[in-house]
């Protein structure tokens, strides 16, 4: 399967537009959305562009109802009310609604959780480690990979808000045995990169970050991910 992923869109609107043009022209069979919907550097005050970014990912849902979404750690901390870096106490009321209608416009609850596996690819926003999972899945169980994901998608607030959870972990820059190596390919986002790149079993796509100043860190391509190859196919730049 083709599978497009929105990285983290953090008050751009206009992913969501790109998207829908790469879907409807058949460039991709679904898409997964690594979400961080809220916060941008500077616009904790812009609660116009905080409602308009949200109404754009709701409208999103019902017209590609097959689209998996995967829980960021700025989605969540407006839930748990867990301060993170551009949180707006000024949209805390407009995301947390927003949120609540995001997944009522889901075709099925099971389209957001903070992991989703199609064929051999695990969507996620961190990353996941195997020692992760060693302290939060029991020790038979490690292998089976659906087990795994269930018991983590029920995890509370205060296992997922750690450093080494899959909403924070950044395999990036740590050489932690990530899990899956071998089986499976984890497709993150997180942290921002210069280009969509493959290291281990991670594929890295948190490209339409910016900077302080508001340029962009990175190539602002979205990635096509083939799930049963475990491979990026194709890499479709979008201007914003």
């Amino acid at each position: 399967m083709r599978v497009l992923v929105i990285p983290d869109v953090h008050l751009k609107s206009a992913l969501f537009t790109g998207a829908a043009s790469i879907l409807s022209e058949g460039r991709a069979d679904r898409a997964v959305c690594l979400m961080d919907i809220p916060d941008e550097w500077n616009q904790e005050l812009n609660i116009d562009l905080y409602e308009t970014t949200f109404d754009s990912a709701i409208q999103f849902a019902r017209d590609f109802p097959d689209t998996l979404w995967c829980y960021g750690n700025h989605d969540q901390s407006y839930v748990w009310k867990f301060l993170e870096t551009g949180y707006s106490y000024f949209a805390e009321s407009i995301v947390k609604s927003k949120l609540i209608s995001l997944k009522r416009s889901l075709a099925s609850k099971d389209n957001i959780a903070y992991i989703h596996r199609i064929d051999n690819v695990l969507f996620l926003h961190g990353g996941l480690t195997n020692e992760f999972v060693m302290k939060n899945v029991d020790k038979d169980r490690w292998d089976d990979v659906d087990h795994v994901i269930k018991t983590i998608n029920g995890l509370n607030e205060e296992i997922m808000w750690g450093n080494d959870s899959p909403l924070w972990f950044r395999p990036q820059s740590e050489q932690t045995p990530m899990y899956g190596e071998g089986k499976y390919v984890q497709v993150v986002g997180h942290t921002p990169v210069h280009e969509i790149i493959t290291e281990r079993n991670v594929i890295s796509t948190d490209v339409f970050s910016r900077r302080k100043d508001g340029t962009f860190i990175g190539s602002c391509n979205f990635p096509i991910i083939d799930t049963v190859t475990c491979t990026l196919t194709e890499q479709i730049h979008f201007e914003i």
